[in-house]
């Protein structure tokens, strides 16, 4: 588990959940979720990133729960999530495992939600498209700064044209085994050079900072080789339910082209929005924008009083 380190005042600290819980997921694996917001209202749940937390999507649940009920879990090894006792534990099937289980957990049989995802929360999504859990709960998808497959030699992280050598430079930089210490003046300007855009206020490079160096160095460590290894594409194609996507231009870990190759491959791709100077933690770089995508999809694909989702009684009339 993480160190929970985050903001504990302003928009982007965390909100108390109404209920807490833990999931259990196939392979044993012990999950932390909460639940926000009035029961009854349309559902909601997120699916953060690598090295983040629940605490990441602090912004949206303050929003969307004055009238959602807004589920948020930590993957497996982050926030107050249990971390695999060995490499076999981290797997994109294992992210899949973890959604099913949350998903059976918190929503009613055949209860729909909208499904949002940042980063590693969009590939495990993804991952889980194909489950029968997932097909079953899920009435439609948001996706925020992610990609299916090439992550490694996509980044911009380390500035070089592209090729094998900046490939391995970058590999090396994602997979460093070694802590990334206190949150110091230093890691505050590398995290933003990494993973934001050059407009960043201070405030946000430090909500994101604190909740980045909370995550384990193992856990980072293990989950760098998945990542690296990525290869999603079949689940991206099977993933049949009505999908946005969100992505900053000034993205250096998941580039836009990533974002564009997803819209072109999806079977249900509702778009892309670019967000022009934003990075890669879009939840926090762009709240407002991360929020109004997730309430639309509600609002079109959800309704209140049965969960059902509304274009199958719009192609029944």
């Amino acid at each position: 588990m993480s160190r929970l380190t985050h903001v504990t005042t302003g928009p982007f600290a965390p909100p108390a959940a109404a209920r807490e819980l833990t999931v259990v997921s196939a392979d044993g694996a012990r999950l932390h979720a909460e639940v926000h917001g009035p029961d009854g209202a349309p559902a909601v749940v997120l699916a953060h990133g690598w090295t983040c937390s629940t605490a990441f999507w602090a912004a949206q649940i303050r929003d969307l729960a004055v009238d959602h009920r807004v589920i948020a879990y930590d993957q497996r090894g982050h926030g107050r999530s249990v971390a695999p006792a060995g490499a076999e534990g981290y797997s994109t099937t294992a992210l899949a495992d973890d959604l099913e289980a949350v998903l059976a957990a918190t929503l009613e049989p055949g209860e729909r939600a909208v499904v949002a995802g940042h980063s590693m929360g969009g590939m495990t999504i993804m991952a889980a498209s194909t489950r029968p859990g997932f097909r079953e709960h899920a009435a439609a998808v948001l996706l925020c700064s992610t990609g299916s497959a090439g992550l490694v030699a996509a980044s911009t992280v380390v500035p070089l044209r592209a090729g094998r050598i900046r490939t391995r430079l970058t590999r090396s930089v994602l997979g460093a085994k070694a802590p990334l210490g206190p949150v110091t003046p230093m890691a505050r300007r590398a995290l933003k050079y990494a993973t934001m855009g050059p407009g960043s206020p201070p405030e946000r490079v430090e909500v994101c900072a604190r909740i980045v160096h909370g995550c384990p160095r193992v856990v980072r460590y293990r989950w760098s080789h998945v990542l690296d290894e990525l290869a999603l594409d079949a689940g991206v194609l099977e993933l049949n339910v009505p999908t946005a996507i969100i992505a900053g231009t000034a993205d250096r870990m998941t580039p836009v082209t990533l974002a564009r190759r997803l819209a072109q491959m999806l079977p249900d791709s509702l778009g892309l929005t670019e967000l022009p100077g934003i990075g890669h933690m879009t939840p926090v770089e762009a709240p407002e924008t991360v929020t109004e995508g997730i309430r639309n999809l509600v609002q079109k694909y959800v309704r209140v009083d049965d969960q059902q989702v509304q274009g199958l009684e719009g192609s029944s009339a």
